[in-house]
């Protein structure tokens, strides 16, 4: 077994491993904020099936999760997007737990977080400028991607930081 050493005295055991030390805190945090969008996404797809209305996220006609949920813009190619999600946040959830100590995962990370938060940004525009209406369960969807984005932004620029 082969021994590396950088210049910080992180060791990684494994040809294409890096020790993520520097990181824990942060995978933790990307991981934990995953696993609350796969939590929301659940639950906004039970929604999109439900045949009664929402008591939590009804606000009137303006913040009304019931009509985002079951509009047209629900789903993509007859995919529940609130499904895409769950899929969606389940990777960046790997990515940060399972795979975080393999050289390519910020990038990985980086790319999956910033792909998620253009979609979001492209619903929450749908919701605002197109139904007229908002959702309190995608605008926190939207918050979570946001938030994962951020940190693995940081993980990435981290790791391209020579010494």
């Amino acid at each position: 077994m082969q021994f590396a050493v950088s210049a910080t005295g992180d060791q990684s055991t494994e040809p294409g491993k890096s020790s993520t030390k520097p990181n824990q805190a942060l995978f933790l945090a990307i991981a934990t904020l995953a696993l609350a969008g796969v939590v929301v996404s659940a639950v906004s797809l039970e929604r999109h099936y439900a045949k009664s209305a929402t008591a939590f996220c009804d606000f009137g006609q303006r913040f009304n999760c019931d009509i985002v949920n079951r509009s047209e813009y629900s789903t993509l190619m007859g995919i529940p997007v609130a499904g895409i999600g769950i899929v969606g946040y389940a990777v960046l959830l790997a990515l940060a737990s399972i795979y975080r100590s393999r050289l390519e995962t910020p990038l990985r990370l980086l790319v999956a977080s910033v792909a998620g938060l253009v979609f979001a940004l492209y619903l929450t525009y749908v919701e605002g400028f197109v139904l007229d209406t908002w959702c309190i369960l995608c605008l926190t969807s939207l918050g979570l991607i946001a938030g994962i984005t951020l940190l693995a932004g940081i993980v990435k620029a981290r790791k391209s930081i020579p010494g």
